[in-house]
């Protein structure tokens, strides 16, 4: 790795401390460097990184040379195995995107799920996911890996957010982005809360961000939009008819009732996560009973 490279690596670094995105040992950036990476080591404050201890990986992961490579590379790993066109990714724990992503809801169902800014659709296109909160390990990146090819930052449910990009700048940019929707919509909230994008913009956002050469992603951004809304996550995912929701699906859900005539027709429902059950409530013996009202149509 050319020593301005190197560079840019502990540059970076040392910025997420100084911006107040990580503590103690927190966070973690690494680049690809042809067929191995270079990564911040482990137990490292990032203030203190600079270029002398920097780890060097091969292509599996495993340190070349010397150093420790922290634990969570294999989220990063899972991000480059997916994406060819990935050169650098940036974990932090910004403060606001942070507390957005360990409060309760699903991928879908959070306050910066959409970006709400026109230019933040264009950089980090129709959603910012929260992977579900996992232990770390095989667990961990099982429920990144469906995001890599079609996002370019996702939130961390119950730890912190990551971005990626084409080299260092861009996933850091894109990092900052992410927390700057965050500071937004929190600031917003007691305003009534931030106003979604009209949906007549989506399209020629869409198309805009498929034109400016933002990676893979952004490439394909209008079929992972319509793909979004297939899956239940994205802006426009529609009711499903159902006796009860399931557990923290931001999918809003309506019941099947009957009509006086004794046709079906479906009443609505808040959305599964808004309905929380009574603690100790066994789900099993609510999804029977559910069914078993709705069969002898009781109210």
């Amino acid at each position: 790795m050319s020593q301005a490279l190197r560079a840019q690596l502990a540059a970076c670094a040392r910025d997420l401390h100084d911006r107040g995105w990580v503590a103690n040992h927190d966070g973690n950036v690494t680049v690809r460097d042809g067929a191995r990476f270079w990564a911040t080591p482990t137990a490292t404050s990032k203030r203190r990184i600079t270029e002398r201890n920097l780890v060097e990986l091969d292509a599996g992961g495993k340190p070349v040379g010397g150093g420790k490579a922290f634990g969570e590379l294999t989220l990063h790993l899972a991000v480059y195995h997916r994406r060819p066109d990935v050169g650098a990714v940036v974990h932090a724990h910004p403060p606001h995107a942070t507390a957005i992503a360990c409060a309760r809801g699903g991928p879908g169902d959070h306050a910066i799920a959409r970006p709400f800014l026109a230019e933040a659709f264009v950089s980090l296109g129709p959603l910012v996911p929260r992977v579900t909160p996992s232990a770390p390990g095989e667990a961990a990146v099982a429920a990144l890996a469906p995001w890599c090819e079609d996002v370019d930052a996702v939130l961390l449910g119950g730890h912190g957010a990551m971005a990626w990009g084409a080299d260092l700048e861009q996933a850091f940019l894109r990092l900052e982005l992410v927390e700057h929707l965050a500071r937004i919509a929190i600031a917003a909230a007691p305003l009534g809360g931030v106003e979604p994008l009209p949906e007549a913009w989506e399209a020629p956002l869409l198309a805009a961000r498929a034109k400016a050469g933002l990676g893979r992603a952004g490439d394909r951004a209008v079929a992972i939009a319509q793909d979004l809304r297939t899956r239940g996550t994205g802006p426009a995912a529609r009711p499903v008819i159902a006796c009860a929701p399931a557990p923290h699906s931001p999918v809003p859900t309506v019941a099947p009732t009957r009509s006086p005539g004794g046709a079906a027709r479906p009443e609505p429902l808040a959305p599964s996560i808004s309905s929380p059950r009574p603690a100790g409530a066994d789900l099993a013996a609510v999804v029977r009973e559910e069914i078993i009202r709705a069969l002898r149509d009781e109210p």
